[in-house]
């Protein structure tokens, strides 16, 4: 199979610090070679993704991330470099609608972001021309009008993640600084417990630089750590040798792929009952999940989980195989010209025990 990938023009494939997408692109590249399979990447011009690269690609834009015209001028360089292929999985939203592609072959998309009613918009008129794979069963309920092809969960390459020992005695927070990634939450959880935590944040875009200026610095004291953004090494050492990741997300997070990272080392993981998180977390298996105002009560419990079962967990239901495998039996179905089966939507019955 000659399959072409299309990641986004802001961060290289696989990026150094942040990118969860360009995490998930770098895992599907490499495991498809692995498999047998040809790929031609479309990424940045520095992206070191060992597969085959679109030539002609511009360097990474992060300065303009999320912008349109940085995404159309990536889209149509990418097309211009996939027309030998048998099928292309494009992980930017304007792609998919791109009129000069190549004819006759099946295009596939990821929704990486939550489904609001612009994005839902978009997607549906992807839909009449190719399939749409949703990150979570969560993610595709927030928009039942949107014709899911196929819910295929994230998953990782586990061969440079080690088990931590949990040993530290502290308790770690890493994502955006951001409201609605819990940071201010992690802090007064962490307070009420009185546990050490440890602070790994992206702090790039200036509404992150703002939040963490005017909210979080002025009440960091001798209980927090911050250590900034890191790489992927100093990441799973911070979080393996952490007693619990705290992930107390405020906002319905359509996947959460720093909880599988977590759980990777071996961290049981405590967040709020929104978003994927059940779908990831087993509540008093591999962490606990709640309302925020109920999490410190799991601090202690948390400290008691198996750490091996937390890695099985991710070995057994999110490892970079399995995602691979996911997605090479859906482009199987695309490329001999079956219809895939559709997928039920799934009412978001943990937001009703929340009260929501």
């Amino acid at each position: 199979m000659r399959i072409g990938l299309v990641s986004g023009p802001w961060i290289p494939v696989p990026p150094a610090t942040y990118g969860g997408t360009e995490r998930v692109v770098d895992a599907l590249a490499r495991g498809f070679a692995a498999a047998g399979h040809e790929v031609l990447l479309a990424a940045p011009l520095e992206s070191t993704c060992p597969v085959r690269l679109v030539p002609g690609m511009r360097p990474a834009e992060y300065e303009g991330l999320g912008t349109s015209i940085s995404e159309l001028s990536h889209v149509v360089r990418a097309y211009e470099g996939l027309q030998d292929v048998d099928i292309i999985h494009d992980h930017t939203m304007a792609g998919p609608l791109y009129l000069h592609r190549p004819a006759g072959v099946p295009v596939a998309t990821t929704i990486h972001g939550p489904i609001h009613a612009q994005a839902a918009d978009i997607y549906r008129a992807v839909a009449r021309r190719g399939a749409v794979i949703a990150i979570s069963k969560d993610q595709a309920s927030h928009a039942p009008a949107v014709p899911v092809t196929r819910i295929i969960h994230h998953g990782m390459d586990l061969s440079a993640v080690p088990v931590g020992t949990g040993s530290g005695g502290y308790l770690c927070f890493v994502g955006r600084s951001c409201p609605d990634k819990g940071l201010l939450e992690a802090i007064t959880i962490a307070r009420q417990v009185g546990m050490h935590l440890k602070i790994a944040v992206k702090m790039r875009e200036p509404e992150e630089v703002r939040f963490f200026r005017e909210v979080i610095e002025p009440i960091l004291g001798p209980n927090e750590d911050f250590v900034g953004e890191v790489d992927d090494a100093a990441k799973y050492r911070l979080v393996g040798g952490a007693t619990a990741f705290l992930n107390p997300i405020q906002w319905s997070e359509p996947f959460g792929l720093v909880m599988i990272e977590a759980l990777a080392t071996g961290t049981p993981v405590i967040g709020t009952l929104i978003g994927a998180a059940p779908e990831i977390v087993e509540h008093g298996r591999t962490g606990f999940l709640g309302k925020t105002e109920e999490l410190a009560g799991f601090v202690a419990a948390a400290a008691g989980l198996d750490r091996a079962v937390c890695r099985q967990a991710v070995e057994e239901r999110f490892s970079a195989a399995r995602m691979v495998a996911d997605h090479l039996e859906l482009y199987a179905e695309l490329i001999e010209g079956r219809t895939p089966s559709g997928v039920p939507q799934v009412p978001r019955v943990h937001q009703n025990l929340l009260g929501a």
